[in-house]
């Protein structure tokens, strides 16, 4: 929940600079104050990063449309499968290795709501069972 909230920090920033700059600029820019916004709206969201040794029993929000990244599991990335109760509100991504690259296993935010979430590792007998919350992506910033 952190990085949502850092992430909004940095967006009303950006926001303040570009006001800045706007304002500088006249009135010519203040027309041009308009598309610069929803460019931000386009844009990715960073993912919301979530150990999976402090996961179980948690909820964790993320913005509709936006991620999280399961880190914590380098040995056995990709035996993690999840069973979602809702899976209107968020999809599972397993984790994968390229060869080259190793890859968490996450979620994706498909629409707003919440729903329970359970982890298992196949490997090692873990499971892991938590609430994922889904909120409106803010915009204007």
């Amino acid at each position: 929940m952190r990085k949502i909230r850092g992430s909004i920090a940095r967006g009303g920033v950006a926001a303040s600079v570009t006001g800045v700059f706007v304002l500088g600029a006249g009135s010519l820019g203040l027309a041009g104050c308009s598309p610069a916004g929803s460019s931000g709206d386009s844009s990715a969201l960073p993912p919301v990063i979530v150990e999976l040794d402090t996961v179980d029993g948690t909820t964790v929000e993320v913005p509709e449309g936006g991620a999280v990244d399961l880190t914590g599991d380098d040995e056995t990335t990709t035996e993690w499968t999840a069973e979602i109760s809702d899976p209107e509100v968020v999809e599972f991504v397993p984790g994968r290795d390229d060869g080259s690259a190793q890859f968490n296993p996450g979620l994706t935010a498909k629409s707003v709501g919440d729903t329970e979430v359970t982890l298992e590792n196949g490997e090692t007998g873990d499971t892991l069972t938590f609430t994922v919350e889904v909120v409106p992506k803010t915009t204007g910033y």
